[in-house]
């Protein structure tokens, strides 16, 4: 695939300001800006780490990485953000990793990978801008791995296709702590205008649907940061423990029960083989309280996924947001990740009008996804400003607080 693209004549204002800033703080120009868009995940949540699918959009809300390239090995980047110091680092084997948390660990992600992968030896100058939010579940962090990981690849002669390379910027982001999955690189690099996508993982595949032209997707702030470093990674990473363990424990009882022949490679496998409802019945009946609850998320969420794929070809908007609905209790109740605000926010966005809303990303703060129609946007905008953002004396600027998600295209080189 050919991620590079000429300048377009109508230019983003971030991609003209990370130029600007460039010549400013190194006094030549970039040769390149390499964007990565954040994603918002419709429904599919904490199952991607499992293998099991997803159904994500990638937004407009995107990183910028203007750049050109040095002549030795060292990657030099500074952020507009007044809060992000500079990062300096040189492309060695084995890069050491700043302190837990810090932003320069989703810029060694990328680039210890490749380096490991491909033996990359130059590095780049850069400046990034991005107007993701940063730790509300619309992932910045993998927008950032992407956009570095698109430069150094670029630089470096690296090339790879869509899906392959997004597989080895999942890899790379496990540097910084956290295991996820593969959905929020898949989706930012490979997204289309217009369409949410199916992502399937072992192997990973992407099928795009398009969007119905009258529905309307809406992200609202919950304005509570939630950190991918500390107790939120520990909590993360511990839900995945807890879930993983379930399935062990449910595999077994299976085997013994004669309802599987042999040991299952995941719950993909095992959803396949035994089907929800024998699945849940078995995991009621052996597991403790906390592992059925995470158990339960994971087979439902999945079999989710597949109805929400149904719903949107056949347009049905009150059948998907349902499905939100349900996916946002079984978020709260069964894998415990949701909070107080995004609860609240919810119950606000169902009153404003919305045909269904759930919590998007990792849980604990950041956004809500919720669907409307286009003839209502206004309505439920307006309800969001009265309902939750007036009362707390949070901004009511709907393009910040809350706004309505574009589909939008996958992560590119621009070539100045």
């Amino acid at each position: 695939m050919n991620r590079t693209n000429p300048r377009q004549v109508d230019q983003s204002p971030l991609e003209l300001l990370s130029e600007e800033i460039f010549v400013k703080e190194f006094g030549v120009q970039p040769t390149h800006i390499a964007r990565a868009p954040g994603r918002v995940n419709l429904i599919g949540e904490h199952i991607d780490y499992h293998d099991l699918p997803v159904f994500p959009m990638a937004i407009q809300r995107e990183t910028y990485l203007a750049f050109r390239c040095r002549d030795d090995g060292f990657v030099r980047i500074r952020s507009v953000r007044e809060d992000f110091e500079e990062v300096e680092f040189e492309i060695v084997p084995g890069i050491t990793a700043s302190p837990p948390g810090h932003w320069g660990n989703y810029l060694k992600a990328p680039a210890d990978e490749l380096a490991r992968r491909f033996a990359i030896s130059y590095g780049f100058d850069g400046v990034l801008v991005s107007d993701i939010p940063i730790a509300a579940g619309l992932s910045s962090s993998s927008a950032l791995v992407n956009a570095v990981g698109l430069a150094l690849a670029h630089i470096n002669g690296v090339t790879l296709e869509t899906l392959p390379f997004a597989d080895v910027m999942a890899d790379a982001e496990r540097y910084t702590g956290t295991r996820g999955g593969g959905m929020d690189q898949a989706i930012s690099i490979g997204g289309h205008a217009h369409h949410a996508a199916q992502i399937e993982f072992s192997p990973l595949t992407m099928s795009h649907m398009l969007v119905p032209e009258r529905w309307r997707f809406i992200i609202a702030n919950s304005g509570v940061r939630v950190e991918k470093s500390g107790y939120a990674m520990g909590v993360y990473n511990a839900r995945r423990d807890e879930s993983e363990q379930a399935l062990r424990i449910v595999t077994n009882t299976a085997l013994d029960r004669g309802l599987i022949r042999s040991q299952v490679t995941g719950y993909n496998n095992l959803l396949e083989i035994l089907g929800e409802d024998i699945a849940i019945e078995v995991a009621e009946a052996v597991l403790e309280r906390t592992l059925f609850q995470r158990f339960r998320h994971v087979i439902t969420e999945a079999v989710r996924v597949g109805t929400a794929i149904d719903l949107m070809a056949s347009e049905d908007v009150q059948g998907f947001g349902w499905l939100m609905d349900a996916s946002h209790r079984s978020l709260r109740v069964d894998y415990e990740v949701s909070s107080v605000d995004l609860d609240e926010l919810v119950v606000v966005c169902r009153e404003a009008g919305a045909a269904g809303a759930r919590l998007t990303g990792a849980g604990f703060g950041g956004c809500v996804i919720m669907l409307t129609e286009q003839d209502k946007v206004d309505v439920v905008l307006e309800g969001l400003s009265q309902g939750y953002y007036g009362p707390r004396g949070m901004s009511t600027d709907t393009d910040q607080s809350h706004f309505v998600a574009r589909p939008s295209e996958g992560a590119s080189i621009i070539t100045l």
